[in-house]
């Protein structure tokens, strides 16, 4: 075989090892997992939130969030909105700052029938020194900073 020959048979699987590659990246979402793989609607009806499982999985504007059982999955998709945590799951005290930093599902709390989630146990008790404040300032600059990469922050 010539060269030409086999250069354009290998240019031929290229393109087409390329081309099927290239068509399988856009099929397959980005899989998110929501709360740290935490059932939501625990932080409500528990004292301690409880771990979900994949057998009890809901998804909600992109993001998947998995439940402890048929009920609560049930109960959240019913009512999805009273169960997110606010500033898209990112710590409070981070928002309140003008920051996301990615938050502790173990480290809440349930303020006015909302789920506020913070870094770690340090960050918490000093989000806890002002909640309203806090939640205010967070409220004010979440509407800045919901579509902003963390790290553009």
């Amino acid at each position: 075989m010539n060269i030409a020959k086999r250069f354009f048979i290998s240019l031929f699987l290229l393109s087409a090892v390329v081309g099927a590659s290239s068509s399988f990246a856009g099929s397959s979402p980005e899989s998110i997992l929501g709360a740290g793989g935490y059932d939501l609607t625990t932080y409500f009806s528990q004292e301690k939130p409880q771990r979900g499982n994949g057998h009890h999985v809901s998804t909600y504007k992109g993001v998947t969030y998995l439940f402890a059982n048929g009920e609560n999955k049930k109960a959240f998709e019913a009512s999805p909105e009273k169960y997110l945590p606010q500033y898209g799951g990112y710590c409070a005290y981070g928002a309140s700052i003008s920051k996301k930093f990615v938050a502790d599902p173990e480290q809440f709390d349930i303020v006015n029938g909302k789920l506020y989630l913070n870094l770690d146990s340090k960050i918490r008790s000093i989000w806890l020194q002002n909640v309203s404040g806090r939640i205010t300032d967070g409220d004010k600059n979440w509407k800045t900073i919901a579509d902003k990469n963390p790290s553009d922050l």
